[in-house]
């Protein structure tokens, strides 16, 4: 059984070219940075008395580890698999073995309006929601959902 959420934060992971969110294609993404992001969704956990742990990988393999570490030590996940959402078996795999744990995708832009490779997506096989095309706020929302889901599973302990 996962750790509640007044044992354990939320962990957020953001995939690849996050980084340069900003920056990077303003038009699709907003001009709000990570740290933006990241301050938001303090505030969001914070509102539900729960706290985050907030990171970044260009790397596959580095956000697989930070799942499967999630698994024990976090009362949930929110993850924007970046473009691994349409690639990533692994990543998939990682959440599918974090049984009981709340898992929220979330996408900053609407990805069933782009391009018809970013309409599928592994991570949404396992996630328990998805969010996309909300902005950045849709980060505030996923942690909100978390939370609700985490909430959920401790009242049934």
């Amino acid at each position: 059984m996962p750790p509640s959420l007044a044992d354990a934060p939320i962990m957020i992971l953001n995939g690849p070219n996050l980084n340069l969110l900003g920056q990077r294609q303003p038009e699709i993404y907003g001009s709000d940075t990570l740290a933006d992001v990241e301050a938001l969704c303090v505030r969001a956990a914070a509102a539900h008395g729960g706290t985050v742990d907030f990171r970044q990988s260009n790397h596959e393999g580095e956000l697989v580890d930070w799942i499967q570490e999630a698994r024990l030590h976090h009362a949930g996940i929110v993850i924007n698999p970046a473009a691994y959402s349409h690639t990533s078996v692994a990543i998939l795999d990682a959440l599918s073995a974090c049984d009981g744990l709340p898992v929220v995708e979330v996408h900053i832009s609407n990805i069933h309006r782009r391009e018809e490779f970013r309409h599928h997506s592994y991570v949404s096989r396992r996630a328990d929601g998805v969010i996309a095309g909300c902005g950045v706020q849709g980060y505030a929302f996923a942690v909100e959902r978390v939370a609700a889901l985490a909430g959920a599973v401790a009242a049934q302990t």
